[in-house]
């Protein structure tokens, strides 16, 4: 049992906003591609891949993030306690079971086309090398947002076995919406990161914080208007694009105080209801298509 709930511990099945946020934007393009006059079986059913495989290979992620950053995360208080980081489990066993969840996760994948499957194999060195840039860049979240977004091109080219413009203008906007989630959790770690030398776009903002979530959320809205647009929404698709949009701009940015973790916490977890409300709005668009 001890070593079930270290298991647990190291995957963080413990903490669902992690597999959230990889799963909406896999949600996200599958909605947006799916012909929701056809069998309803078929989305459910890649709908429950996309969530197995992101809770796979969140977990996976956690675990070779925690190898990668062992010594990094002795320093910083948020993370001292962490499994391998304490040394209740060893860096061997840890990456025997990150191996086993990929493996799980590419019976996942096999189950889709062989255009996703090599796009899905495609992104998976930066997936696992994103732990290493916040050694030498301040843009890891940027980085992070092209992996933790990548699912929604996955979720489209498995229904289409092709790519075009449409997807790729929601997955840049995604890409802006992870850049601004992810500043506002890392201001939870500022201070350590400034003393063992660790990069962020926390601390390269730090002095502009909300101009940049501004920026990045504004960008997002952008991309949202712009892919409805591509794809034919009606106007009630625009109209209740302000819904998750008052969430971001009322509630998020007008909330958040990068000198209280906690409260830094709560605005980033909040982004799991804000992806649900984009996943609703998508699908009134498609619906009133």
């Amino acid at each position: 049992m001890n070593q079930l709930n270290l298991f647990i511990e190291l995957t963080r099945l413990r903490k669902p906003i992690g597999y959230m946020l990889l799963f909406w934007p896999c949600l996200w393009g599958l909605t947006l591609v799916y012909d929701f006059s056809q069998n309803i079986n078929i989305f459910i059913f890649y709908l429950i891949l996309f969530f197995l495989g992101s809770v796979l290979m969140r977990s996976a992620g956690c675990i070779v993030n925690d190898v990668l950053d062992r010594k990094f995360d002795k320093q910083v208080l948020r993370t001292k306690d962490r499994p391998i980081a304490s040394g209740k489990i060893s860096v061997k066993l840890s990456l025997f079971y990150a191996i086993m969840l990929c493996l799980l996760a590419f019976l996942v994948l096999i189950n889709f086309n062989s255009f996703t499957i090599v796009l899905a194999l495609a992104s998976m060195p930066l997936a696992f090398t994103y732990p290493l840039m916040k050694r030498y860049t301040y843009w890891p979240q940027l980085f992070l947002g092209v992996t933790f977004n990548y699912g929604l091109i996955l979720a489209w080219t498995s229904i289409t076995e092709s790519l075009n413009f449409i997807p790729i203008v929601f997955y840049i906007g995604a890409i802006f919406w992870t850049l601004g989630y992810d500043t506002i959790y890392g201001y939870q770690d500022i201070k350590d990161d400034e003393i063992i030398g660790l990069k962020s776009t926390s601390i390269k903002f730090k002095g502009t914080a909300k101009i940049f979530l501004t920026l990045c959320y504004s960008f997002l809205l952008l991309s949202l208007i712009a892919g409805g647009y591509l794809m034919n929404f009606s106007t009630f698709y625009f109209v209740f694009l302000l819904v998750p949009f008052s969430q971001l701009f009322l509630y998020q940015i007008k909330t958040f105080d990068l000198k209280n973790p906690s409260i830094c916490l709560k605005v980033f977890k909040s982004n799991n209801f804000f992806g649900f409300l984009v996943f609703i709005n998508l699908l009134i668009g498609k619906i009133l298509q």
